[in-house]
């Protein structure tokens, strides 16, 4: 299971400047020091492949009475959620990878209720240590499937219910309505998701392993399980799946031309695909002057982590540098989070190679994955960090990864301590289910769900302190 998109869009200061309007705007200054936030609403999707599409993401909540809505806007996608062995078919027999049921086929009640308990059975997180086992889920299923599902409805009540059982905030089933919804913000812009696959020779390829039905993709006659060898052209052996998602970008109703191979034997087939939606930038941006002195800082505002994050930080950042920042300051605040996967490649755009960026974790406690960095920092300039209650998810992966690699000082007020890890899963019928299935932890292993992350300052402090605070951080971390 792979891939990923997600979104939140908070409107923050009205003055600021885009990356495509930087050069027709006038950027007017800011206070760094004034700590004001305003709501927003956040929405998130992750494709994933379970039977059909899926999608996964990375969701905590301030409380544990919290409504859809309010669970919807503090959700965020995951890097990649439970590892599912994949079946590659023999080079011999060019067949399907995965043989789809076709949405508006005939699928019995009973198969969507089962469905939504085998999502369960595989992947749900028991984050409460409510007492969670395969065995009483097993139960569960005997129980509920013992008579006959009389309408899809009665299924969707079945599977609600059944749900509740788990007594976990965020676990809840999604009509087609509120799927539909979060399907709609698409990492590519064409419907599909990408995962990297370890081909039979070692190398890597991206295999199709999500496509929205009835999406610009499938429309096409891209397949479940196609490789993908090209876009527009470029070749994307060596490519990982964040950076080709970035190449299917682009303007909504323009085409992007795609070079596809089903199966291990079968032959490339190219399609010309037309984007229904692009990615807004989410990156303000203004160069200031600190108390009317020579020294000059960068100011960048990041709504949202979305599939432009990085790439637009970069040439805000490289921009702020030519007109000559010394420094910058990054303001998270109100930035309920985003693809977690731009969070990580902005972490990432200051960390030392070698350096982690966060861990994640799942059933077994004794196993944590870490994410490290492969680069070399592409900024090493003094960074703040500017937070508060309502910086969540992404947005306290970044913080966190930079506080704790002593790359930066955090400023504000405690983050919202947003760790959980979901999934949403879409059912054959559109319908689909919203699982806990793990959670995040920092560099210095500390768990901030329902904690957040403690600042460093209350209030923007001097250049000196900020480079002194920082080298403290970096002895105290190799002593």
């Amino acid at each position: 299971m792979s891939g990923a998109l997600s979104f939140a869009f908070p409107p923050f200061f009205s003055n600021s400047g885009r990356i495509e309007e930087a050069r027709k705007r006038t950027i007017s200054p800011f206070s760094i020091s004034s700590f004001s936030s305003s709501s927003f609403h956040q929405t998130i999707f992750r494709s994933l492949v379970s039977g059909t599409l899926s999608i996964g993401l990375l969701v905590t909540a301030p409380s544990l009475f919290v409504s859809s809505e309010e669970a919807e806007a503090v959700t965020e996608v995951a890097v990649e959620s439970k590892d599912v062995p994949i079946q590659t078919p023999s080079k011999a027999i060019c067949k399907d990878e995965e043989e789809e049921k076709v949405k508006g086929g005939i699928v019995a009640n009973e198969e969507i209720v089962e469905e939504a308990w085998e999502v369960v059975n595989e992947s749900f997180y028991d984050a409460g240590n409510r007492g969670w086992t395969p065995e009483n889920w097993m139960q569960m299923k005997n129980d509920i499937l013992s008579g006959r599902v009389q309408s899809r409805s009665k299924a969707h009540t079945v599977i609600q219910r059944m749900l509740s059982k788990l007594h976990d905030p965020y676990t809840r089933f999604l009509s087609s309505s509120e799927f539909s919804r979060m399907a709609k913000y698409d990492l590519t812009g064409i419907g599909i998701n990408l995962r990297e696959v370890p081909g039979d020779s070692g190398d890597i390829k991206l295999k199709v392993l999500g496509i929205i039905f009835d999406g610009p993709a499938q429309s096409a006659g891209v397949r479940q399980g196609d490789e993908l060898l090209s876009v527009n052209g470029v070749d994307v052996k060596g490519k990982s799946a964040f950076e080709v998602s970035s190449l299917l970008q682009g303007p909504a109703e323009t085409f992007v031309t795609i070079e596809t191979r089903h199966g291990d034997c079968g032959t490339a087939q190219i399609f010309k695909v037309l984007r229904k939606h692009s990615v807004r930038t989410p990156v303000f941006y203004r160069l200031e002057n600190m108390d009317n002195g020579p020294i000059s800082v960068g100011y960048l505002h990041l709504k949202e982590f979305n599939a432009l994050a990085q790439k637009d930080l970069v040439i805000a950042m490289k921009r702020l540098q030519e007109s000559g920042a010394s420094y910058f300051v990054l303001d998270l605040r109100d930035n309920l989070g985003g693809l977690v996967q731009a969070g990580i490649e902005v972490a990432k755009l200051f960390l030392n190679e070698g350096d982690t960026v966060i861990y994640t974790g799942g059933r077994d406690p004794q196993i944590l994955k870490n994410i490290v960095s492969e680069i070399p920092p592409m900024f090493t300039s003094p960074l703040i960090i500017l937070v508060n209650n309502r910086t969540a998810s992404a947005s306290e992966i970044v913080a966190a990864s930079l506080h704790d690699n002593c790359k930066a000082v955090l400023v504000g007020d405690r983050t919202f301590g947003k760790g959980l890890i979901q999934s949403i899963f879409e059912l054959h019928d559109g319908s689909g289910v919203v699982v806990t299935i793990g959670k995040y932890i920092t560099p210095n292993h500390i768990d901030i769900n329902k904690n957040g992350i403690e600042p460093d300052f209350s209030q923007i402090p001097a250049l000196s302190e900020v480079r002194k605070h920082l080298m403290q951080c970096q002895i105290q971390k190799k002593g």
